[in-house]
């Protein structure tokens, strides 16, 4: 189906991180055969805040919605897919080929969501050389080199926090302009430069102290 370019749409961070939670559950209507939703049936599925769920359709939405029908799943499906990237097909390099690394290498919806890791990288001779799910393990030292030749723009780092800075500093130097760092320390980037942190002991932390809220009032 072809559809016209649109003007780009600005919503929020936090709208934003709530598009994918919607686009799986779209696309598992579409499965089912719905063709059409309104916003409170999508707030009251996701147990989300009605309100906030229909400014949500309605910032993405190239077309509005019918009071009775509601949205055209297909359509909502698009916009969100265009918002978010996924008809733009985005490179990346990850830097650790660990477990951790491993694991994100095999994980098969990073395709489905725009983005395509070509090539991981490593210091350990004992894996450098070889293939993980399809995915070359180069040396550590051409990560800047490659990041510029196949003008790569995304950097994912999954190396021991005692590398990372490092790491990151050799991304910056081969034109990466988003990180997402795995590793649990701050780095230290310039100002063009976007840093998505996902620190696990963090939020473990915060898991920990609500169970020892709710065990300490039972």
């Amino acid at each position: 189906m072809s559809r016209e370019k649109e003007s780009p749409i600005t919503i929020s961070t936090q709208a934003l991180e709530r598009m994918p939670y919607y686009l799986q559950y779209l696309k598992q209507l579409q499965k089912e055969g719905v063709t059409a939703v309104a916003s409170p049936a999508i707030a009251a599925d996701l147990t989300l805040n009605e309100v906030q769920v229909r400014k949500d359709l309605a910032a993405v939405s190239t077309s509005k919605g019918k009071p009775k029908a509601g949205f055209v799943i297909e359509d909502l499906i698009y916009n969100m897919e265009d918002i978010l990237g996924y008809h733009n097909v985005k490179d990346a390099v990850l830097a650790g080929a660990g477990f951790l690394g491993r694991a994100l290498l095999s994980y098969k919806d990073f395709d489905n969501s725009g983005m395509h890791i070509v090539a991981a990288f490593d210091t350990d001779n004992a894996v450098v050389g070889s293939e993980i799910c399809g995915k070359k393990v180069l040396s550590a030292d051409k990560l800047s080199s490659m990041c510029r030749r196949l003008n790569i723009h995304i950097g994912i780092i999954t190396v021991p926090k005692d590398q990372a800075q490092t790491v990151c500093d050799q991304m910056v130097a081969g034109g990466i302009l988003a990180i997402w760092n795995f590793a649990p320390i701050h780095l230290s980037a310039p100002d063009n430069i976007l840093v998505r942190n996902e620190n696990m002991t963090a939020s473990l932390a915060i898991l920990s102290k609500h169970l020892q809220e709710k065990i300490k009032h039972t």
